[in-house]
């Protein structure tokens, strides 16, 4: 695939993330530095090996994608140096066109999610990223801190709402005294940011690719989506589809490790990334 230069360029992330979409399409790459797949591609679990795994993800697939998403966890385990790299593949990121969605899951109160909103996407840290995930399971009203600081400054948050492993069935299906769901409250509770905003707004939903048909009315979300689960965790674009709708604005389908199985080298990681996209574009899935 070959991809033009995106930029991160400046005003509302909802208007950014459109312009990068149209750009490279909807594919959301996830750069994971597992340890196992850190080895599988014959380098040392170690910093060392981090850092020309991430670097080496970074360097194929923000040149390809509209947006790539770093899993902090992964970085954060190796402590400050670890958080170094993050910065490095933040940066290499943007400079290659694409757009960061740090994978953070960060969920606080008042002052406290403030501060991480300013340590990701608000505030003068190096690894300030376009996006970044939260959680509103403390109330999503809790989150207002990060609406707001993210808004003035630009950039977006997606905000956990029916997510697709096991665990989380029971706490965000449960039903509210309106008869919503949890997981239902929280699309709601997004869409009212992103009222009237055009092509669409910044608060963005998590919903995981392999959810049931017909939880979720997001109708009226007018964000984006990210569709996580898509690839090695069994859904296909047919899934995502059926699930989301055919050509749904917004929509993020995340793929990790489906795409990183195929480095370290970097004209095979670069296909799997083209074959990625065009079956997402409505290509044949599984070669038939």
């Amino acid at each position: 695939m070959t991809a033009g230069s995106t930029g991160t360029g400046s005003g509302r992330f909802g208007a950014r993330l459109a312009e990068a979409v149209a750009a490279r399409g909807p594919l959301c790459a996830g750069i994971d530095p597992h340890p196992g797949l850190i080895e599988a591609w014959g380098l040392p679990a170690g910093l060392g090996g981090l850092e020309r795994f991430a670097l080496g993800a970074a360097e194929v697939l923000a040149a390809e994608t509209a947006i790539v998403k770093p899993q902090s966890a992964f970085f954060e385990a190796f402590g400050p140096p670890g958080v170094a790299v993050l910065e490095r593949v933040v940066r290499a990121a943007h400079e290659a066109g694409a757009l960061v969605l740090l994978d953070v899951k960060r969920g606080d109160i008042g002052s406290t999610m403030a501060a991480y909103t300013a340590a990701y996407v608000a505030g003068e840290a190096a690894f300030t990223a376009d996006a970044i995930t939260v959680s509103p399971y403390l109330g999503f009203g809790a989150l207002e801190p990060a609406v707001t600081a993210a808004r003035e400054a630009g950039n977006g948050l997606f905000v956990l709402a029916r997510t697709s492993n096991p665990e989380a069935h029971a706490l965000q299906n449960a039903k509210l005294p309106d008869g919503r769901t949890v997981a239902q409250s929280v699309v709601d509770a997004a869409a009212e940011h992103n009222e009237g905003a055009e092509p669409y707004g910044d608060v963005g939903v998590v919903v995981g690719a392999t959810v049931a048909a017909g939880e979720l009315d997001l109708s009226r979300l007018n964000g984006p989506v990210l569709a996580p689960g898509f690839g090695a965790q069994g859904a296909t674009a047919g899934d995502l589809r059926a699930l989301f709708g055919p050509g749904r604005p917004g929509l993020l389908p995340a793929s990790s490790r489906d795409l990183l199985r195929h480095g370290p080298d970097a004209a095979a990681l670069r296909r799997a990334v083209g074959q990625v996209a065009d079956r997402l574009a409505g290509g044949r899935e599984n070669g038939q």
